[in-house]
């Protein structure tokens, strides 16, 4: 019969799994959920040698400008800076396609040029008027309930129209085409989330809603507006916390459990440098390096 002394050392030497990642932000969750060897490179190898598209990199020149002119800086200074950054992204970030020659990619930057202006040209014709208390807000929270901490950076935090005392998040997305309407779209619902638990945690405010506001890069012919918002107001989503609670811990625990990421060949983006990483073995499964 153990003693206590035995029956303590017994409970130390009991170990829970460790994660191989320290939180969870919505780009982490949708790669693993889409493509689990292309996550384990990105997330837990800290390879990052996929180029981005060159409407991510657009995007993103986007999304300076706007963060400068929510700033306090004049339109035409937001614009310039937004496209200093998108000049100084060098050749090899970029997945240019079929653009394979010097002239090629000089002339695929050059579209790329054009198609940033022309996209923060319309943002910037009426842009939405705001009371901002916060850009680029960053944040790593804990949350009781969850098994792995939250991170998520939201474009802008604002004051509510619709709630004093409260917060809204806004969210800025510069697309090709619109996004389909329907009612709580799981992609927006998912990120909305992770920016609702940052925020409150930070500003210790009630957060009210999520708002999307997307800009087409490509004039409408019809002449309706190139820009469009998505509402998700927290106060009418009754069940979203408990599913989006029960999404992280079931990721969380499915991850713990996994010993093998395995590539998923179908993924648009990542699928065949997955394949190429399983065929080759060139990232060692959680099994060969624990034993």
């Amino acid at each position: 019969m153990k003693g206590k002394a035995a029956k303590q050392r017994d409970k130390r030497d009991v170990r829970k799994p460790i994660a191989p990642i320290t939180h969870w932000s919505h780009s982490s969750l949708m790669a693993y959920l889409r493509n689990p060897l292309a996550w384990y490179k990105r997330y837990v190898e800290k390879i990052y040698d996929i180029p981005s598209s060159s409407a991510a990199i657009v995007g993103r020149a986007a999304h300076v400008a706007l963060q400068h002119y929510y700033g306090g800086i004049a339109k035409e200074g937001a614009i310039d800076l937004g496209l200093e950054y998108l000049r100084n992204v060098p050749d090899f970030e970029i997945n240019f396609g079929v653009a394979k020659t010097r002239v090629a990619r000089k002339k695929k930057r050059e579209a790329m040029e054009r198609e940033y202006l022309q996209a923060i040209g319309f943002y910037l014709e009426k842009p939405p008027k705001h009371d901002v208390v916060g850009i680029e807000v960053s944040g790593k929270v804990e949350v009781p309930g969850f098994l792995l901490p939250l991170k998520a950076i939201s474009d802008l935090v604002v004051r509510s129209k619709i709630e004093s005392n409260a917060l809204d998040i806004v969210d800025h997305k510069f697309v090709d085409s619109f996004t389909p309407y329907g009612k709580d779209k799981a992609i927006f619902v998912i990120q909305a989330m992770f920016n609702y638990y940052t925020v409150r945690a930070i500003y210790k405010q009630p957060v009210r809603r999520f708002i999307f506001i997307e800009c087409k890069k490509r004039k409408n012919a019809d002449g309706t507006p190139q820009l469009r918002r998505s509402i998700i107001d927290f106060t009418e989503q009754s069940d979203l916390f408990r599913v989006f609670r029960r999404l992280i811990n079931d990721a969380t625990i499915s991850l713990l459990s996994t010993k093998v990421f395995l590539p998923n060949p179908s993924d648009m983006f990542e699928g065949e440098d997955s394949f190429t990483l399983y065929r080759l073995g060139l990232i060692d499964d959680r099994r060969s390096r624990r034993g």
